[in-house]
């Protein structure tokens, strides 16, 4: 999917560029980061093909809504697993995973983060490219 495919197909804008702790070209736009009710930022993540995050846990545990494109989620230990539109992921509290777009597809979703990130290292190249 081309660029400006993607972005005209999105829910929400494509935000800003994120830089560190990922992998590729990813972007962020915030869609919600008022404490009240839930206490909980909620940030649309889109991420170009081949883009991913470093390992890394969340104390309160996250919530992934996915929106478009394809993608993999995978927690240490465990193999990955492919997500697609409509999947949700529900990560409990201090569980080392990582998440990113296939090597062919763009992959969006909404991050549903009620507390601290702790960013670990990068996933190993070796292994990704094996996905």
């Amino acid at each position: 999917m081309a660029y400006e495919e993607l972005s005209n197909s999105t829910i929400f804008p494509l935000g800003n560029k994120v830089e560190g702790n990922f992998i590729g070209d990813a972007y962020l736009h915030m869609v919600f980061t008022d404490p009240t009710p839930l206490n909980t930022a909620i940030g649309n993540v889109t991420f170009a093909p081949g883009a991913h995050n470093n390992w890394h846990s969340h104390k309160v545990g996250q919530v992934l809504l996915v929106t478009g494109g394809e993608g993999w989620y995978q927690e240490e230990g465990k193999p990955a697993q492919l997500l697609k539109t409509g999947d949700v992921v529900n990560i409990s509290p201090n569980v080392k995973h990582w998440h990113g777009a296939t090597k062919n597809s763009w992959f969006v979703h909404l991050a549903l983060t009620p507390g601290e990130t702790d960013w670990l290292e990068p996933v190993n190249d070796e292994m990704y490219n094996k996905l």
